[in-house]
């Protein structure tokens, strides 16, 4: 059909249309516009369509009224009259925007353990070295990874710890030896000497407290805190220096009787001890008149806690079950000497005069005899002597310790010139903690040449105080009520913490409170 022919029947109603979708086609553009303005400030925008129509149009035309037209005819107007579509400019303008995902499709955050080991080297072994020793040292154990990450990065780690929560008097006492690299072997070292004179301190500033100061209450105990706390802060550096002072006592005595031919100083003439005064020639003024003042502190202490717990009589004595005298003097110089101050520590923390009046004993007589080979139990048989035969695959299996395959395998290795297959071999921690025992024949041979009880220190000390002319008279050596006055007085703490920490007193060395109690009778 001629679209003249169209116009004939319906040119009005076919303007009027066309006048209609014009001003239709604008209204759409301008609602199109803030639409889109809409879509951009709501959290949750879906995807833009090409198409111009919203559903308000749609909305507009429902509500129209249509008139019945032929079929025909609709069919060819459509042809001729599709409404303008939305120019592009406008299609451009609006920005494509992704769907939000719901929460439980969203990328989940990676755990700690990735993010550590996504870093470089170097910052993991800076967050390393920040942590506390015994962390560093735990860490080891978490993997093969992490033990080599630790062990072959032991000098700066050990150099932080060094600057950062060693104090300054600990460095000066064991300065690390010539030829030697920074390792944790002097690290742990230096730190097992600080947990020693700490518990020691805590220990001592109870005793003290309980026997001197007779504070038998906790009101009594509780008013006394800060200066009990003053105490043991300076106990601390005195007790290491004391167990600095007893383990090279035994190294040079041995180094000695060696250059002597065997012979101590018991068969040698002298008016001061050359060996104490060895040792005393390493410590400055300051330390050695402290230390001086307060050592007969630290052996009553320790005499003290060796002996029964009421001085009342052997009757009481006997009522309450403590049977045992107190030891000898000469079993204290071997536990001082010989043992150390780790081994006072050790006997120290025995709960019970009898249980530990019976440690004494068995240490003592530990060094001076060999301990008794038990016999191996023999071997069940089964019935009439048969009894089945291990396969020869089992026999480098655990038993029920879990060990002989580990053993096997390491004494293999240990027969072919080669390290055993551990790791701590391939480590400084491997030459073991300080003042280790002695061997049977070293106690042996020092057991005999030790010196007095007395005579420990005190006369070689005081000698080198008015040789060095620390003090002008020993009378000016504070001793006894003196030294209490010194250790709780408030004076002085700020510039006792730059002399022993170098700069302010660290966080540390404070021992575990909780697993040090005293026993009840006592």
């Amino acid at each position: 059909m001629d679209p003249l022919h169209i116009t004939e029947f319906g040119s009005e109603r076919y303007l009027e249309k066309v006048q209609q979708s014009q001003a239709q086609t604008q209204a759409n553009a301008s609602k199109g516009q803030g639409a889109v303005s809409t879509l951009l400030q709501s959290p949750f925008i879906l995807p833009i369509r090409e198409s111009g129509a919203t559903g308000s149009d749609v909305g507009a035309k429902s509500n129209e009224q249509k008139r019945p037209e032929k079929k025909g005819f609709s069919s060819w107007r459509n042809r001729f009259t599709k409404p303008p579509a939305v120019p592009s400019s406008s299609i451009c303008e609006q920005p494509e925007r992704r769907p939000s995902l719901p929460e439980s499709t969203t990328k989940q955050p990676l755990p700690f353990d990735h993010l550590f080991a996504a870093l470089p080297n170097e910052l993991q072994v800076e967050i390393i070295a920040s942590l506390p020793l015994s962390d560093v040292l735990n860490l080891r154990l978490a993997s093969k990874s992490l033990h080599a990450l630790v062990s072959l990065n032991e000098v700066p780690i050990t150099r932080y710890h060094l600057d950062h929560h060693i104090p300054a008097y600990a460095k000066r006492l064991y300065p690390l030896p010539q030829g030697r690299s920074l390792n944790f072997h002097y690290l742990c070292g230096i730190w097992h000497r600080l947990h020693v004179a700490a518990k020691l301190s805590h220990l001592m500033c109870q005793l003290i407290i309980r026997e001197q100061l007779l504070l038998n209450t906790e009101e009594k105990r509780r008013q006394y805190a800060p200066q009990t706390e003053r105490m043991r802060r300076r106990l601390i550096p005195i007790l290491f220096t004391v167990f600095h002072f007893f383990e090279t006592y035994r190294k040079l005595h041995l180094k000695y009787m060696a250059e002597h031919d065997g012979f101590g100083l018991s068969k040698t003439p002298y008016t001061v001890n050359p060996i104490e005064a060895e040792i005393m020639n390493m410590y400055d003024d300051r330390t050695l008149l402290r230390v001086h003042e307060a050592f007969p502190l630290v052996i009553w202490a320790f005499c003290r806690r060796l002996r029964p717990p009421s001085y009342v009589g052997r009757v009481e004595r006997s009522l309450r079950g403590y049977l045992k005298e107190r030891p000898p003097d000469e079993v204290h110089v071997a536990v001082l000497c010989l043992g150390g101050m780790r081994e006072v520590l050790r006997l120290w923390e025995v709960k019970g005069y009898n249980a530990r009046r019976a440690a004494v004993d068995a240490w003592y007589e530990s060094i001076l005899h060999e301990q008794p080979v038990e016999p191996e139990p023999k071997r069940r048989r089964g019935m009439l002597g048969l009894k089945r035969k291990k396969s020869s695959f089992n026999m480098g299996k655990t038993n029920g310790h879990g060990h002989e395959a580990q053993h096997g395998a390491n004494d293999v290795s240990a027969a072919r010139g080669k390290q055993p297959d551990s790791l701590v071999f391939h480590t400084s921690l491997a030459a073991g903690m300080p003042m280790a025992a002695l061997s049977k024949d070293e106690s042996k041979l020092l057991y005999p040449d030790l010196p007095v009880l007395q005579r420990i220190w005190l006369v070689t000390a005081e000698a080198m105080i008015l040789d060095r002319k620390i003090v002008e008279r020993p009378a000016h050596i504070h001793r006894n009520a003196q030294v209490f006055t010194d250790l709780i007085s408030e004076s002085g703490i700020d510039e006792e913490d730059q002399w022993l920490y170098g700069t302010t007193a660290p966080e540390s060395v404070r021992p575990n409170l909780d697993a040090i109690e005293e026993d009840p009778d006592e």
